[in-house]
């Protein structure tokens, strides 16, 4: 874009009042992009309050696997007082589900529990090929 800030006669033409809008499109698009992106991650926490219903449990054909932690990290399966080492864990839950991979296992941990105990029993079995694992948590009061 080009002025012209002379006559041919010598006379001076005061400022050109233009403004150059290629700064304002560029701020305008950077902004774009970043509400782009933060949109997302806006809307993950957003609070539902759920209806509820009144449906029976599904009924399994075989009942889960129970394995449970306690607040010193020792490991029951079945909720029996066999006592299971990490070692042993896998055995005794290929005992229980008798090779079954697509059995249902429930993990219940103490709440004192540190977070990579019950994150590590849960990779010990997914690596055995055991993807059905659920958390069991007791209902609030």
């Amino acid at each position: 874009m080009g002025a012209k800030l002379s006559t041919g006669s010598g006379h001076r033409i005061g400022p050109v009042s233009d403004i150059n809008v290629t700064p304002l499109v560029d701020v305008m698009l950077v902004l774009l992009i970043v509400f782009m992106v933060a949109a997302p991650m806006m809307a993950t926490g957003v609070k539902v309050d759920l209806p509820t219903a009144n449906t029976r449990p599904l009924e399994e054909p075989k009942p889960p696997i129970v394995i449970s932690i306690d607040t010193a990290g020792t490991v029951y399966v079945n909720e029996n007082a066999a006592k299971a080492s990490p070692a042993d864990l896998l055995a005794l839950v290929q005992q229980e589900s008798k090779g079954d991979h697509e059995r249902r296992i429930h993990l219940r941990a103490d709440q004192a529990l540190s977070y990579g105990k019950v994150v590590g029993t849960m990779g010990v079995l997914n690596d055995a090929g055991y993807a059905r694992i659920a958390l069991v948590s007791e209902a609030a009061k």
